[in-house]
């Protein structure tokens, strides 16, 4: 069951993000909203929050499915 969920939520996004890179509008991509979210391109608390974010995701991750814990 779990793996149709996934599956339709990976293959949904792929969708969506697909039409936005396509139609070439600005501010409909996944990208252009973390940036937006964030203020990167104006806020150097900004860079640094996504930043410590995405890292900390990241190597959580990544330990997560490698060593099956937490």
């Amino acid at each position: 069951m779990w793996v149709i969920v996934w599956a339709a939520w990976s293959l949904t996004f792929a969708v969506a993000e697909g039409i936005a890179l396509a139609n070439k509008r600005e501010g409909d991509t996944l990208s252009e909203n973390f940036r937006r979210l964030f203020r990167t391109r104006t806020s150097k608390v900004g860079r640094a929050v996504f930043a410590v974010g995405w890292f900390g995701f990241s190597g959580w991750f990544a330990v997560h499915i490698l060593t099956e814990t937490m």
